[in-house]
């Protein structure tokens, strides 16, 4: 039943990020004029800057830690409260209609260059990211179900409380890992490929 409950929330999640790419695409389409303007995102002058820029990885490594760890610990520590369905949801959404706004803005200014762009500043992070996130979704899913779903299996949860928890908390840590591991790769090597593209864009 559980694992039943978990594909479904899976699936609803699958739905809210791709509903939430469709809305970020037609808040895009909608404001033409507002997100197309010349100190907008991703402009020339955006890009002629990160093309000119010396990253420094270290600051970049303590830069992106601190936001992408944080963003895991706290929808890790909602996601055990009774909001947590709703903020995982939502969050997931956010996520969908931000990567629907910045892909369109590429697209709408640079065309089939722009998702060139995009892979580029995504890449290689996201091949430890996007598990790391489907992961946490999953972790958190299943710790909200446990604890306040109707179906729960609440008996079991307490008498075999320490082994819940610790095995939760050490899942936990392997997603945490994994996204530091995915913060080395934005900090040292996607800044070389970004820039590599970049040269040629």
């Amino acid at each position: 039943m559980m694992t039943k409950q978990g594909n479904r929330s899976g699936y609803y999640l699958l739905y809210l990020f791709m509903m939430g790419l469709f809305l970020g695409i037609m808040f895009v389409n909608i404001r033409y004029e507002f997100w197309m303007k010349e100190d907008g995102i991703l402009n020339l002058t955006m890009l002629e800057q990160l093309r000119e820029s010396n990253f420094n990885g270290s600051y970049l490594f303590g830069y992106i830690v601190k936001h992408r760890i944080s963003t895991v610990l706290i929808i890790g520590i909602l996601a055990s409260t009774i909001i947590g369905l709703p903020i995982l949801y939502g969050y997931v959404c956010y996520l969908g209609i931000s990567a629907g706004c910045i892909l369109s803005v590429a697209v709408f200014r640079y065309g089939i260059r722009g998702l060139f762009f995009m892979a580029a500043s995504i890449f290689p992070q996201m091949l430890l990211f996007i598990p790391g996130y489907l992961l946490l979704f999953s972790w958190g899913l299943e710790c909200n179900k446990n604890l306040y779903g109707k179906n729960g299996n609440m008996e079991g949860f307490y008498l075999n409380r320490k082994q819940q928890i610790g095995k939760s908390i050490i899942r936990f840590a392997g997603i945490i890992f994994l996204f530091m591991a995915g913060c080395v790769l934005e900090s040292y090597v996607n800044p070389q490929m970004l820039h590599f593209i970049l040269k040629i864009f």
